[in-house]
């Protein structure tokens, strides 16, 4: 079997009211690199001013407080311009958000187990968690018996 350089590639765009992240969502991220679960493989800070200008910060140019630095990225550019103007539009004006790209490490052997068996992935979703915990919340309890 031969396992591929990358699995899966998933880009967040995290909003950020105040313009800063919160420490303990980027250590819950950087939690996950540590264990191997996530690589973490681009990161840029988008903020749009109050009149809707878009100012990029890649990350050698982010404070050190973000936790996060360049030779962590393993690559740094992968989020490219068409990426990056698609989801800024979700940013609110005076406010920021942080785009980064993960790969989901541990999906690297499924995937490539699918394309040696000649299995051809032909579409895939992904239901956010706030809604699957919703509509979990909204069914009756089970009990098991």
């Amino acid at each position: 079997m031969t396992i591929t350089g990358y699995g899966p590639v998933d880009l967040y765009l995290l909003g950020l009211p105040d313009g800063q992240p919160d420490r303990a969502a980027l250590q819950a991220l950087l939690d996950l690199v540590e264990t191997e679960t996530l690589r973490l493989l681009d990161l840029i800070h988008i903020s749009r001013s109050a009149d809707g200008a878009i100012t990029l910060t890649e990350v050698d140019d982010l404070s050190p407080a973000y936790g996060v630095q360049a030779h962590q990225l393993h690559a740094s550019g992968l989020a490219g311009q068409e990426d990056i103007a698609t989801l800024a539009v979700a940013v609110p004006a005076g406010t920021a958000a942080l785009l980064v790209a993960v790969e989901l490490v541990y999906q690297r052997e499924l995937s490539a187990r699918t394309a040696e068996s000649g299995a051809v992935l032909l579409g895939h979703e992904r239901i956010p968690a706030p809604v699957v915990n919703a509509l979990m919340d909204s069914l009756p309890s089970r009990t098991e018996g």
